[in-house]
C-alpha cells in the first residue's frame, strides 16, 4: 500500500510547482558517475531498530552533488560531526546528502541536477562514499526507489492449499 501512495506521488513531487514540463517518474542519479551502491537500504523492524536507513552509493571525496529533483534546501549543517544537506521536495518527501560541503542557505530553489555541495569525508559512511536518506511523510524509505531501481514486487501463485489431515484448510469435507 506505502509503495503505491509513493508511486503515485512520485510524479507530483518530481516536478517544480507551477512547473511547465511534464513531470518525471525518477530522480536524477546525484553524483556523475555510474550507479554504484556500496551499502543498500536495511529496513528497521520498528522505529527504534537496527537498520541502514539509506543508502551509501560510491562517489569519491571532491566529487560534485547533484539535486536529484526540484526541492528547496531545508538544511545545510553539521550534525554530529556529519557535514549534510537536506532538501524538501514537497509531498512529504525530504531527501539528505552526507558528507556534503555546501554553501547554499536554507530556502535555496534547487533544480534537478543543479550543484548542491561536494563529498567530503566525516560520518558514518566510509571514505569516498555519499549517504543518501529519503523520508516520506517522516518515514524512511528506500532511496533506490526513487532513482527507478527497485523492481516492482510481482504476485506469483503461491503452492497448493496447505492441507491439514489430508483436506484442504478452511473447507469442510
Amino acid at each position: 500500500m506505502a509503495l503505491a501512495v509513493l508511486m503515485m506521488l512520485l510524479p507530483a513531487a518530481a516536478a517544480a510547482p507551477g512547473s511547465e514540463e511534464a513531470p518525471e517518474a525518477s530522480w536524477r542519479w546525484p553524483v556523475d558517475a555510474a550507479r554504484e551502491v556500496a551499502e543498500p537500504f536495511v529496513a528497521p523492524v520498528h522505529d527504534y531498530g537496527p537498520g541502514h536507513r539509506g543508502v551509501d552509493i560510491v562517489a569519491g571525496a571532491g566529487a560534485i552533488v547533484r539535486a536529484p529533483a526540484y526541492g528547496i534546501v531545508a538544511f545545510r549543517g553539521v550534525v554530529v560531526d556529519r557535514p549534510l544537506i537536506t532538501l524538501d521536495h514537497g509531498g512529504g518527501i525530504v531527501s539528505t546528502f552526507e558528507p556534503v560541503a555546501s554553501d547554499l542557505a536554507p530556502g535555496t530553489v534547487v533544480q534537478a541536477g543543479d550543484e548542491i555541495g561536494t563529498v567530503v569525508t566525516g560520518g558514518h559512511s566510509a571514505a569516498g562514499h555519499l549517504h543518501i536518506g529519503v523520508r516520506m511523510n517522516g518515514s524512511y524509505i528506500n532511496p533506490m526507489l526513487m532513482f527507478g531501481d527497485v523492481p516492482r514486487a510481482i504476485l506469483l501463485p503461491c503452492c497448493e492449499a496447505i492441507t491439514r489431515g489430508g483436506g484442504p484448510v478452511g473447507r469442510s469435507l
